[in-house]
């Protein structure tokens, strides 16, 4: 015989199934695009350089958030959390750790990029092997944090996935939200917009407008601004008087995060999108030179 859980509260059986089919294809979905263009560089030789390894870093973080959000999903569809405190915790860390190596990586593209189309700088490999290192040990220090008790990790509304925990805005949880968002967020906001403007003013100098700067920033907030506002706002007011199903959209729309970065990192790079191609359909496209280009 199957037990019944209870649903959650706040949300109707419907509720529950939309939200569980919604992580399923955010994590399938961006799983699938992020393991092409983790293989990709891995079999294209062509692929293999240090600009690229920061486009392969970035994905490799985020098919981290997507099974992430399958986990989330297959908890959704029992109508609960199967895998105990201890699984809460790890889940929690998983997730936090892999969403702000994402962001990381974001800005150290964007900061590459800048030195490409500015400074006509190439990367090299012992700075970009470097910088990866240091992203993945630095965002594993803010996600162990948590859990030695500076922040808490804990169920989000649906209670069949665990993030940092916001319901309590209390002084431990403002001491971490602080200098963790400054340092992992607001650092690496700077970096992109700051650096795709001095593209951007770089190519209305040339006339060679070589792809869109605004997309990068824009994905971005789109991406992570939700969670941000939340996590501000649940340090200043009380977050549980916020709906449920509110505060779940930021969630969501977080881990839509790995999909729109194929798109514009991947697939947007003429480079690494002709390597995928190869990869696909045996076919060599041939470039004039090795470019980090997005649409």
């Amino acid at each position: 015989m199957v037990t019944s859980y209870p649903l959650p509260e706040g949300f109707s059986e419907f509720d529950v199934f939309s939200l569980g089919s919604c992580l399923l294809v955010e994590g399938l979905l961006g799983f699938f695009l992020n393991a092409v263009t983790v293989v990709a560089f891995l079999k294209i030789r062509e692929l293999r350089t240090p600009s690229n390894f920061l486009v392969f870093s970035l994905a490799m973080a985020d098919m981290g958030i997507s099974m992430n959000a399958t986990i989330a999903a297959f908890s959704s569809f029992l109508r609960y959390w199967p895998y105990g405190s201890d699984g809460c915790q790890t889940h929690g860390f998983q997730g936090f750790m892999t969403a702000l190596a994402s962001i990381h990586f974001i800005a150290a593209v964007a900061w590459d990029r800048y030195h490409q189309y500015c400074t006509r700088t190439k990367l090299q490999w012992s700075s970009a092997i470097t910088l990866v290192i240091f992203i993945w040990l630095f965002t594993a220090f803010w996600a162990a944090m948590p859990l030695i008790g500076w922040g808490e990790y804990d169920y989000e509304p649906l209670r069949t996935c665990c993030t940092l925990d916001y319901s309590k805005g209390d002084r431990n949880y403002v001491s971490y939200l602080i200098p963790m968002s400054i340092f992992n967020m607001g650092i690496q906001m700077f970096v992109v917009m700051s650096s795709y403007q001095s593209i951007d003013r770089k190519f209305k100098k040339t006339g060679q407008a070589k792809f869109n700067c605004g997309t990068p920033l824009k994905t971005m907030l789109f991406c992570w601004g939700p969670y941000g506002i939340l996590a501000y706002y649940a340090a200043v007011e009380n977050a549980t008087l916020v709906s449920p199903k509110l505060r779940m959209i930021a969630p969501i729309l977080a881990k839509t995060s790995p999909t729109f970065n194929v798109f514009v990192y991947s697939l947007g790079n003429e480079n690494y999108r002709g390597g995928i191609w190869q990869l696909l359909t045996g076919q060599k496209i041939e470039t004039s030179a090795v470019e980090n280009k997005t649409k």
